[in-house]
């Protein structure tokens, strides 16, 4: 057979399938996924369906300002839904169906109501989104609307008004026309032009790039607001058509919040930095105070800590009835400008005639507010280039008592990490802090040395000391998710361990009796004999290292001998080596498996050595990437060795990949070493002058290290690749930066230099890959290239 007819009958290959164990954990039923009322009574489980066919994914879609729209439903194009509803009620533990649903549900947009009597939800059909209600009394399900939502723009396309008896929604505008139809003579060249002005910006995807496009977007984005009244159905419009990208009501339930998308539109970011306008409305849906009018945000200076001049950040103060809090940059924006404040928070109180006045001022960049009650609440700042995390009590009523630091810390020292406040629903159905007797909650984690050791503790608001009042303990792990009984001292907890699925349990805390509440089957069984390790070693510098090591069943490398291994990581960028060697898993996490996962592989004989420990370590001034290859390698070479002494892997037989920046390793690794048979490289981007200003965690741009850019990049060595390498990419992929043409040209480089490679295109799929065709397909080439290989 002649080369070309080889390459002819791989490029008309059709969809194929992996081994049988492989495919029957892709065909496994999804465990239901389960939301907790406000009020704690109450645990809806929402049925999953298996992925969706390659027809359904492959649907017509748009891409406009960095959305995906289907415009047969006006929805998203690609959407994550459910298909059931069960109710169960956490006092009888009585579980049932509800009744009135329609058949084939796509359901999305799942919310409870602010007294968590009903649930407001979407489903998609064929030519649109409905919006259905769920009444919790009498578990029945009725239409409120039409399928006339529209839910073009990502986000909750509806709002709960505080009362819980009406509904605002975005709606297709009335009477809609056809949508524009293109004309193939141009009008003329789309001219885009800067006169003096520095506006980097990063690498996106699905941008305007003409008239038409912008046209289209228009079209299916433009919503015209309506109420519905969920006692008796009847709606009415609220105010006019408009590009609505966000709606907050305010707690009272007498306002609503909403930010319009403004136009001319901007070809080179996508619509979430558009000029739009922040406007507050009544109930009827009349103006009654135009906030700001935000230009388009192209010129954000470069850099993590950087955000737009002027007001950002919009929302109601969650005590209070209806008053509107915002911050401004105090530094223009720029992290590198000095500045003794970097943002100053604005309020302005209904009924919004006066002007807004100051009202908290941050050292650092805001970063989001707990609130409590007049005096408490509890509010975060951060900042990048040291990655410094500040947590601050202060009352909202007298904010001329300034604040007082309650942890001042590394985001990146998880063993430090005090957890996070609890918050609860008030009477509006709004989260503020869970306090009682002086003292509020917390809960976190409890990463350790040891693994994560969830944890939940007392914070005594007059001394500020903790007193711990529950911690998981091994051989499970165990997480709260609610307090809300906790005056009960009772907590609602996700339980699981390496065999035993996640459940629902409610933890008395006095005597650690464990009430079951779901009892949901282990979907892999296949897997139930695999050893899971969590596996500590160290860099040849010392920065401490962890992996977690899967074996097949009954594996003895005393008796069975060495293994052939995939190893599976994606590397991360830390600014001391102290946080980089934290251990950040647990040990007795359940084995679960996604599309994503390399664990599949330990059904063949193989053992996995998954997320393995890949730091880039950049102390003080000096940049992580700066020494990126050398850590990149150092970190692989560590992992090599820990397993190789353990005697579960033969050296020779080792194959390394990722997804997205683990491609990007992977590349990486088999340009600048030679320890690997093999690499599976998924979605990555491989020439870094193709985002020239910044990726991942490089805030510098291609003109200022261009050496560090070069030497980064795979595709600029691909001449030093000898080693076999699959390229795997989505044809419709999304994500900044990973463009499929990154994995194209860097399949044509590889090529001209003779290395063996082979590249595989998946259809329609984007940055994740969601048709099951497409994920077994994957599946199938990674295992005949392991299989070739390794």
């Amino acid at each position: 057979m002649t080369n070309e007819t080889s390459v002819k009958a791989i490029n008309h290959l059709g969809y194929q399938n992996p081994p049988d164990d492989i495919a029957a954990l892709i065909n496994a039923a999804p465990t239901p996924g389960a939301s907790l009322s406000p009020s704690g009574a109450w645990m809806l489980l929402l049925e999953k369906p298996n992925m969706p066919s390659i027809e359904e994914v492959a649907q017509p879609e748009l891409r406009l300002a960095g959305i995906r729209i289907n415009p047969r439903t006006n929805g998203s194009s690609r959407p994550f839904y459910y298909n059931g509803f069960k109710i169960k009620s956490l006092q009888s533990f009585t579980e049932k169906a509800v009744k009135g649903l329609p058949d084939h549900l796509k359901i999305e947009n799942v919310s409870w109501s602010p007294r968590g009597d009903k649930i407001a939800f979407t489903n998609t059909i064929a030519t649109g989104l409905e919006l259905w209600l769920i009444d919790l009394a009498t578990a029945t399900a009725k239409k409120m609307t039409a399928a006339i939502v529209n839910d073009a723009i990502s986000g909750l396309p509806y709002r709960w008004f505080s009362d819980g008896k009406m509904i605002l929604y975005k709606a297709i505008v009335d009477n809609r026309e056809q949508a524009p139809v293109a004309n193939p003579v141009p009008f003329g060249p789309v001219i885009q032009e800067n006169k003096e002005r520095m506006a980097p910006v990063r690498t996106y995807q699905d941008l305007l790039k003409n008239k038409h496009d912008e046209a289209l977007f228009s079209y299916y984005t433009t919503s015209q607001l309506k109420t519905v009244d969920l006692q008796t159905g009847a709606q009415a419009n609220f105010g006019t058509p408009a590009i609505i990208s966000n709606l907050q009501t305010s707690p009272d339930g007498n306002y609503v919040l909403v930010t319009t998308i403004q136009s001319p539109f901007s070809y080179v970011v996508p619509y979430a930095r558009f000029a739009t306008q922040i406007s507050i409305v009544d109930r009827r849906g009349q103006q009654v105070k135009k906030i700001a009018d935000i230009p388009s945000s192209e010129d954000i200076p470069k850099g993590f800590g950087a955000v737009r001049k002027g007001p950002r950040s919009f929302s109601w103060r969650a005590d209070q009835p209806a008053i509107l809090i915002w911050v401004e940059a105090q530094d223009e924006g720029d992290p590198k400008n000095e500045a003794a404040i970097r943002d100053q928070m604005y309020v302005l109180e209904a009924p919004f005639t006066k002007n807004e006045k100051p009202l908290i001022q941050f050292q650092l960049r805001y970063g989001g507010i707990d609130w409590g009650r007049g005096d408490l609440a509890i509010c975060y700042e951060w900042w990048w280039p040291n990655r410094q995390l500040v947590t601050s009590r202060w009352q909202p009523d007298h904010p001329e008592k300034g604040k007082e630091i309650l942890s001042d810390r590394s985001w990146e020292d998880s063993y430090n990490d005090p957890g996070e406040f609890v918050t609860k629903r008030n009477a509006n159905g709004r989260s503020i802090l869970l306090e009682n007797d002086g003292r509020l909650y917390l809960r976190g984690q409890g990463a350790s040395a040891e693994g994560n050791r969830p944890f939940v503790d007392t914070f005594d608001l007059k001394n500020k000391k903790t007193i711990r009042l529950w911690r998981s303990e091994a051989p499970y792990y165990e997480r709260a998710v609610s307090l809300k009984q906790i005056l009960d001292n009772k907590i609602l907890t996700a339980r699981e361990s390496n065999d035993e699925p996640l459940n629902y349990f409610f933890r008395n805390l006095e005597t650690g009796k464990l009430t079951q509440i779901t009892h949901f089957e282990n979907p892999y069984k296949i897997l139930q004999s695999v050893k899971k390790e969590l596996i500590k070693y160290k860099r040849a510098d010392g920065v401490d290292l962890t992996a977690t090591l899967y074996t097949p069943p009954d594996y003895d490398s005393s008796k069975d001998g060495r293994l052939p291994v995939l190893m599976w990581a994606y590397p991360r960028e830390y600014k001391s080596a102290a946080a980089a060697g934290q251990v950040k898993d647990s040990p007795y996490e359940f084995i679960r498996i996604g599309w994503f996962s390399p664990i599949f592989w330990v059904t063949q004989g193989y053992a996995v050595l998954d997320d393995f420990s890949m730091p880039i370590v950049g102390e003080g001034e000096e940049e992580p990437n700066e020494t990126f290859i050398e850590q990149l390698v150092m970190d692989a070479e560590a992992a090599v060795k820990a397993i190789v002494e353990r005697g579960v892997a033969d050296p020779k037989r080792l194959a390394v990949g990722g997804h997205s920046y683990g491609a990007f390793m992977t590349a990486n690794l088999l340009a600048h070493s030679d320890m690997f048979a093999a690499g599976i490289a998924r979605s990555g981007a491989y020439n870094r002058t193709l985002t020239p200003y910044g990726f991942q965690s490089e805030e510098r741009t291609f003109w200022e290290a261009p050496e560090t850019y070069f030497k980064m990049s795979p595709f600029m060595h691909a001449d030093n690749i000898k080693t076999p390498l699959l390229l795997i990419h989505g044809d419709a992929d999304n994500n900044s930066g990973t463009y499929p043409m990154q994995s194209e040209r860097f399949y044509a480089a590889l090529k001209g230099q003779g290395a063996p490679v082979r590249l595989v295109m998946l259809p329609h799929e984007s940055h994740s890959y969601r048709a099951k065709e497409s994920v077994m397909h994957m599946l199938w080439e990674m295992d005949c290239w392991l299989k070739r290989h390794v």
